[in-house]
């Protein structure tokens, strides 16, 4: 998995949760984390507080359980 690739994914969407890259970018979630990681020390991307809304409306998850990142580039 390439750093451009989850970079790219983040800044097209705005927002995702780990779940969602995992299935769109075809990697796990804790190589992804790693990923992510790193992006959130360069300071292109932010964890979101848990609690906080995906925003797609569904109301299928619950909140707490949800990874949320969002681009911040």
């Amino acid at each position: 998995m390439i750093l451009s690739r989850v970079n790219d994914y983040l800044r097209q969407r705005g927002r995702a949760s780990l779940l969602d890259m995992a299935h769109g970018l075809d990697a796990t979630p804790d190589a992804l984390r790693d990923m992510l990681a790193i992006l959130e020390r360069k300071g292109r991307v932010r964890r979101l507080p848990a609690g906080t809304a995906c925003g797609g409306g569904c109301n299928k998850c619950a909140p707490a359980t949800i990874e949320l990142y969002e681009w911040n580039g």
